[in-house]
């Protein structure tokens, strides 16, 4: 008989599942490719000491990116995902848009938080080059996790399902052994069980911070590349909230916001109300969209 359990892990072929009372066992899901993700809710089959995967329960959204060749599938069922960055390493303004604009079209709220207040001048710069997201609208929040600066940010995970992404070095470790003592000492276990060996950052894992089961953080590799080729570039701009409100004004309905004329998005940029930068981020995100694929 089968039982209701969530994904809590993944490597691969293999996952951990944990089951309505909190045991957890590895589980194989049925067929070739493997479709299940952390955060997935399923229906799994037990059998001697692991378990069969039968069915993936109808999902709130997925978080993923996807590129030319593959897709890789972060996590499922979000309320939020926080995209830690740090005043050092410099953080890239193309991987934080690309990973807003994949939260964006799966209508997962984004946080943005920047770690490292400590070192003021970098942290400064920083802050600066984030002015156009919290002009937007973003949430932008301000941490030194090492000094045990990320109260805002602890509250804000509290009775949702957030999945925690961003560059090595940001702190991204630190932040979860400060939420769940020994977490990453768990992780390494889960990893050997999934037999993923020693290569903890390849897993996804999820983590209950309270014993109710409520809070739960997710981790998870792969920010570096990211690709959006699952997006449509025709609707780029209704992913980006500071172009979004002009393509309305737009001549044409079919404008690329380009180089048309009449264009609402191009007249924003020349009177300033959209940052030139932001509008450079587009026109090479739409470029790489519209680009024919080699397979």
């Amino acid at each position: 008989m089968t039982q209701t359990g969530l994904v809590v892990a993944s490597h691969g072929r293999h996952c951990m599942v944990e089951s309505m009372d909190g045991e957890r066992r590895i589980c194989h899901p049925r067929g070739k490719k493997s479709q299940v993700v952390v955060g997935d809710q399923v229906e799994w089959l037990p059998s001697t000491d692991e378990g069969t995967i039968e069915k993936i329960l109808p999902r709130r959204n997925l978080f993923y990116r996807q590129d030319e060749i593959r897709t890789k599938s972060f996590a499922a069922n979000l309320d939020q995902v926080v995209i830690l960055l740090a005043a050092e390493p410099e953080f890239s303004q193309m991987q934080l848009t690309r990973a807003l604009i994949a939260a964006e079209a799966e209508h997962i709220t984004p946080i943005i938080a920047l770690n490292k207040s400590d070192l003021t001048d970098l942290f400064a710069r920083a802050l600066e080059r984030l002015a156009p997201y919290t002009a937007m609208g973003y949430t932008v929040l301000q941490l030194a996790i090492k000094h045990g600066h990320s109260g805002d940010l602890v509250e804000r995970l509290q009775n949702k399902t957030s999945l925690i992404l961003g560059p090595s070095g940001t702190g991204k470790s630190t932040l979860i052994n400060q939420c769940i003592p020994n977490a990453l000492v768990s992780t390494g276990e889960i990893s050997h069980a999934l037999n993923s060996g020693k290569h903890t950052t390849t897993s996804t894992n999820l983590y209950w911070v309270d014993a109710e089961r409520k809070t739960a953080l997710i981790d998870s590799p792969g920010f570096q590349e990211f690709g959006l080729h699952h997006i449509d570039a025709m609707q780029l701009a209704a992913y980006m909230p500071d172009l979004k409100p002009h393509v309305s004004e737009c001549k044409f309905y079919n404008c690329t916001h380009l180089h048309e004329p009449g264009c609402g998005v191009q007249a924003a940029v020349t009177s300033g109300e959209i940052n030139a930068s932001r509008y450079k981020l587009y026109g090479m995100l739409f470029a790489e969209l519209t680009e024919p694929k080699h397979y």
